[in-house]
C-alpha cells in the first residue's frame, strides 16, 4: 500500500493521540515513524508492538555499563535518550527494544549509532554524512510503501 510520508505521519500521530500517548512525545514518535518507513525499515509495525505495551515510562539511570532500559520499547524513550546523549555523553544501551526508533533522532542530531537491532548497543560518537537523504528525498516524491496489516492495525 503506497501513501505520502506526510499521511502515514498524520496517521501515526492520530493513533498515539487516541491512544493517549503525553502529548511530547506524540509529534516526535509519529514523526519517527514515518522517517523509519520511508528509509525502508518496520516503522510503522514497530510502532504498533510498542502501542499495546503496559509501560511507556522509565527513570533512565546510568550504572557502570551505561543504561538499563529493561526491554522497554524505544518509541518511547528515544528523545529523552537523545537528551541524556546531548547532555552527558555517548551511553551504552542494554535490554533495547525497537532500538530503530533511535535512528531518526541520531541521524538528525549528527551523530553515531551502534547496531540499532543488537540488543546491546552504544548511542553517540561522530556522523560524517547522511545516509539516508536519498531514501528520504525517494519517498518524498513517491510515497511509502506501508505493510497493509500494520496499516489495518494502526487504523484500529
Amino acid at each position: 500500500m503506497n501513501m505520502t510520508v506526510a499521511e502515514l505521519e498524520a496517521a501515526a500521530r492520530q493513533r498515539l493521540e487516541a491512544a493517549r500517548v503525553p502529548t511530547a512525545d506524540v509529534a516526535a514518535v509519529a514523526w519517527a515513524c514515518a522517517w523509519l518507513d520511508a528509509c525502508g525499515y518496520a516503522g510503522l509495525k514497530l510502532l504498533i508492538e510498542a502501542l499495546g505495551d503496559d509501560r511507556r515510562e522509565l527513570e533512565l539511570v546510568r550504572d557502570g555499563l551505561g543504561i538499563d532500559l529493561k526491554g522497554m520499547s524505544c518509541a518511547w524513550l528515544a528523545t529523552r535518550l537523545m537528551g541524556e546523549v546531548e547532555r552527558h555523553g555517548r551511553v551504552f544501551l542494554r535490554n533495547v527494544r525497537h532500538g530503530l526508533y533511535l535512528l531518526p533522532f541520531a541521524v538528525r542530531a549528527n551523530i553515531g549509532i551502534g547496531c540499532p537491532v543488537d540488543p546491546a548497543f552504544a548511542l553517540g560518537g561522530e556522523r560524517t554524512g547522511n545516509p539516508y537523504a536519498e531514501k528520504l528525498a525517494r519517498a518524498q516524491c513517491h510515497g511509502v510503501e506501508v505493510d497493509e496489516e500494520s496499516w489495518r492495525l494502526l487504523q484500529g
